[in-house]
């Protein structure tokens, strides 16, 4: 049991792209051809010192930006909340997709890290769009929802952040995002795991984080609120249109 435990690796290392496509080199032809060309400077900036930071493989990778920044344009979107920022990649492409006058609430439990991104945010001239909060995500949508003016007031909101938290994130945000706003996941796949057997050679930490994704994936394919389409970008990416 010790030699089988030894061999096991994580899902997700900074050695290893975030995608499910089993062909290196299909990848890198998907980023040279639409993501690296078409990436903002300083989005790419952010992202090349992001990958060098001992969790850069928290990062999402440009073409899940990109997805994210087509989606607000294509809804007109100009409010909108991020939990889990890391170093405010994502923020950075929210905050370039939406209007001069719109804001991202962005929540996270580290100002460390998004210190690291708030350089490249200013440098992008997007600064006051967005509102950072240091806390857990779930008292901020609790305050947020104190106040009535905010259900249904904003547009968006895109989650990357504890997963065994997601279940709860999507009972608030539902409240928070308007019918017809978009509610987007991150890692929903993880990694091509949710189809493994529940034995399989997984390390401890990924045997917990498959559980929790395997049953927020339950959760969200039996909820009659939403109209919800799974992806199979970067490492999964789950986007939900409220409907009631």
């Amino acid at each position: 049991m010790a030699a089988n435990a030894e061999k096991k690796k994580d899902i997700h290392t900074n050695d290893s792209a975030k995608t499910l496509l089993k062909s290196d080199a299909l990848y890198e032809y998907m980023l040279n051809t639409f993501a690296h060309p078409r990436e903002n400077e300083f989005m790419r900036e952010l992202r090349l010192v992001s990958q060098k930071h001992t969790y850069g493989y928290m990062l999402s990778p440009p073409e899940e930006g990109q997805l994210l920044s087509l989606l607000l344009k294509l809804m007109g979107a100009k409010n909108t909340i991020e939990v889990g920022v890391f170093t405010g990649y994502s923020v950075l492409a929210t905050a370039l997709a939406i209007p001069d006058d719109g804001k991202v609430i962005a929540i996270d439990v580290s100002r460390e890290y998004f210190d690291i991104g708030l350089p490249f945010i200013e440098k992008a001239g997007v600064a006051h769009k967005v509102d950072f909060r240091e806390a857990p995500a779930k008292p901020i949508l609790d305050e947020l929802l104190a106040d009535e003016a905010n259900e249904g007031m904003f547009d968006f909101a895109f989650v990357d952040a504890d997963k065994g938290s997601y279940g709860e994130y999507h009972e608030r945000l539902l409240r928070l995002v308007r019918v017809g706003g978009l509610l987007a996941y991150d890692n929903t796949l993880w990694g091509g795991s949710v189809a493994l057997e529940d034995d399989s050679e997984l390390t401890e930490d990924d045997q917990e984080i498959r559980g929790f994704i395997v049953a927020f994936n339950a959760k969200i394919a039996a909820d009659q609120r939403v109209e919800a389409v799974q992806l199979p970008l970067a490492d999964g990416v789950t986007l939900c249109r409220r409907v009631v």
